[in-house]
């Protein structure tokens, strides 16, 4: 019912604004009496306004901001109505004689009407932030219509232009300010929206009675019917009552976002349609001027709108394009852009014109996103994307397919291709203390229709992958190979034996479906996963015997001393990771971490099988080597303890399928 915080204060004054309505509504509507107090009584009407003028003044000292300085200007109105009440209760009521017209009461009523404005201008201010100019359109058109339509109905009657200047501009006031004050909260509704909260529902249900009451008044007072002291005296303490209630309700505020649903266009539609009806009306009864003034202005902003609506609309249309064609990183052109200007080349029957197309594919990449992590390979991709385009400038246009895939295509005269390509891909590539991005590139010349575009990215595609298949090696593979070469010259029987083991890890690694830049780290790492070793001493690694516990411990780091040996390259950081983890078990029991199950990485699971294997089936200094056909009855053996299940159903695929016998 009330907002949190809401003191007690405010509450006995509410209650006592409720008690004190409902006696106006007994004495006015009922006619009930109370003769134990017949002055009091009778003054319920002013009792009711001064405590809801209290609970209002209570507001201001616990807000601040634009929300205290809406509930100042609303409070200050209501004083000014109450005290022009009061004046005409307390000096003109009492008189006998015509009450003077103009007087300082009316001032005081009429002071109600600009301080209501402000007051909710500034409230939707402090509760919305920034309407849309739409929102504000459609406020318009409603207050317009809803104004044109009271004066259809009342102006006519209410407003005579008997007497003085300051009684005809008195006289005037009154309906323009009833019907200004329901358009203006016809519009704030529209604005706000009827799910706005309980506050704008009590204030707008409040001014609204109050213009209503008004007006039906001012009508009855014009044609004689006026009866003071009925059912209608209870509007204006109503409204008190209920702008009371609103200022100690909730705070919700307001997301014009979400006040551009479709319900929101039922009432400026409908106004516009009640517009559109009364200056139909009009040819068979001729209507006041002011009517037709506010339709018409109405019907004038729904063409507004119209524009308006039809501008955003076009803005909105071009936005899904332009997003539709670019790529969200580097803001390039993306493989639909590209698309659509490759059928652009194709039919163009320009004498001589030729276009390049070339796609780039960065090399190491990949190496450098593992090694500093994605969003720093983002922002890799937003550099080489910009100097892409800052390349291409004035000369082709930019695009990024996708990944670390890129592609230009350019108007080129002879020979002039080479020198547009040579350029894109030195701005493609970048250097740093610990890493190297280039790239690999294949070209196309495109003239006239003689390629059909699709085929055009084909060739280029393939001509990209031939220069990177047989371009320099990349630097991840070149470290590799170094460190390969340590464990050559430091044993070569072990380079047989990491050999083995990769050729099969890399089979298995295929098996599984895994993609092939995981199964380059899975390979790498089945050759170098015993380069640790070359730290171990030959009497401890070529022992002919048993060896000691102490030994043992020894030996078990080599996986550690080997990650570290590998991670000293950023490129091969998930080649370490692997190596590392060789030698776990699937059951927990291996080191030197202790990782069981899916916590092992697959890579290290699959070198660890291919390893026990090649191990089981070559012949060392201190044992014979041991038939296919019991390795593989100890692999399965261990499945699910030793060895991923998994792992050891792909391994023995991957010998069935090379034709190696298994019984």
């Amino acid at each position: 019912m009330f907002a949190t915080g809401t003191p007690k204060l405010a509450k006995y004054l509410l209650a006592g604004t409720v008690a004190s309505f409902l006696a106006v509504v007994a004495r006015d509507g009922f006619g009930v009496g109370f003769p134990l107090w017949t002055d009091g009584w009778d003054n319920t009407y002013s009792l009711t306004e001064f405590l809801g003028l209290a609970v209002c003044a209570v507001r201001i000292a616990h807000a601040s901001g634009r929300e205290r300085a809406a509930w100042l200007a609303l409070t200050l109105g209501l004083f000014a109505y109450f005290a022009g009440d009061l004046y005409y209760t307390i000096v003109i009521t009492p008189t006998e004689s015509t009450a003077p017209f103009p007087s300082p009461a009316d001032a005081g009523y009429l002071a109600i009407y600009p301080a209501a404005y402000v007051a909710l201008v500034l409230l939707l201010r402090a509760r919305a932030g920034r309407i849309p100019s739409q929102l504000w359109l459609d406020g318009l058109i409603s207050a317009l219509a809803v104004a044109a339509l009271g004066a259809a109905l009342v102006f006519g009657v209410v407003a005579t232009t008997e007497g003085s200047l300051a009684a005809v501009a008195t006289n005037l006031a009154y309906p323009l300010g009833d019907l200004a004050l329901l358009a203006f909260v016809v519009a704030v509704i529209t604005v706000a929206g009827w799910r706005a909260g309980r506050t704008w529902i009590l204030i707008a249900a409040g001014f609204g009675l109050f213009a209503v009451i008004d007006a039906i008044y001012l009508y009855q007072t014009a044609i004689g019917t006026y009866v003071e002291d009925r059912g209608l005296d209870a509007g204006w303490p109503a409204m008190y009552v209920l702008v009371a209630f609103a200022a100690w309700q909730p705070q919700k505020r307001l997301d014009a976002r979400a006040l551009r649903g479709g319900a929101m266009l039922v009432l400026p539609a409908g106004s516009a349609l009640v517009a559109l009806g009364i200056t139909l009306f009009d040819h068979y009864v001729q209507l006041n001027d002011l009517a037709l003034w506010m339709a018409s202005a109405s019907l004038l902003a729904v063409v507004v709108r119209f524009g308006l609506t039809f501008r955003a609309n076009l803005r909105m249309l071009h936005a899904s394009e332009d997003e539709a064609t670019t790529d969200a990183l580097t803001g390039l052109g993306n493989r639909r852009a590209l698309q659509r200007d490759l059928e652009r080349a194709a039919h163009d029957v320009t004498p001589g014109t030729r276009h390049a197309l070339a796609l780039f594919d960065l090399d190491g990449f990949k190496s450098y996103n593992d090694a500093f992590g994605h969003p720093a390979g983002d922002a890799l991709l937003e550099r080489l994307g910009a100097n892409f385009a800052a390349a291409l400038e004035g000369v082709g246009t930019a695009y990024r397919m996708g990944g670390d895939e890129f592609c230009l295509l350019a108007p080129v005269d002879d020979g002039a291709a080479d020198a547009v390509v040579a350029r894109a891909a030195e701005a493609l590539s970048e250097r740093g203390e610990r890493f190297r991005v280039g790239c690999s590139y294949g070209t196309v010349l495109l003239q006239g229709e003689t390629l059909h575009p699709s085929e055009a990215l084909r060739v280029a595609d393939q001509r990209m992958y031939a220069n990177k298949r047989g371009g320099r090696p990349s630097n991840e593979e070149t470290i590799h190979q170094v460190l390969l070469s340590v464990v050559g010259e430091h044993d070569g029987a072990l380079r047989d034996h990491v050999n083995d083991v990769a050729h099969l890890a890399e089979e298995v690694s295929r098996e599984l479906g895994l993609e092939e830049d995981i199964v380059a780290h899975v390979r790498r790492a089945a050759a170098l996963h015993d380069i640790g070793k070359v730290a171990i001493p030959d009497a401890i690694l070529h022992a002919p015997r048993k060896l000691t516990e102490e030994e043992w411990q020894y030996m078990r780091q080599h996986t550690i001393i080997g990650a570290r040996i590998i991670g000293a390259a950023p490129e091969l950081l998930p080649v370490a990771e692997i190596v590392r983890s060789s030698h776990e078990r699937f059951d927990g029991g291996g080191y030197p971490d202790n990782l069981a199950g899916e916590e092992i990485p697959l890579g290290a699971r699959i070198v660890a099988v291919c390893d026990s294997y090649d191990a089981m089936t070559t012949t060392r200094s201190y044992r014979e080597a041991r038939p296919i056909s019991e390795a593989l009855a100890e692999l399965e053996h261990c499945a699910g303890t030793q060895f991923d299940p998994r792992v050891v159903a792909a391994f023995r695929t991957v010998l069935a399928d090379v034709a190696v016998p298994v019984g």
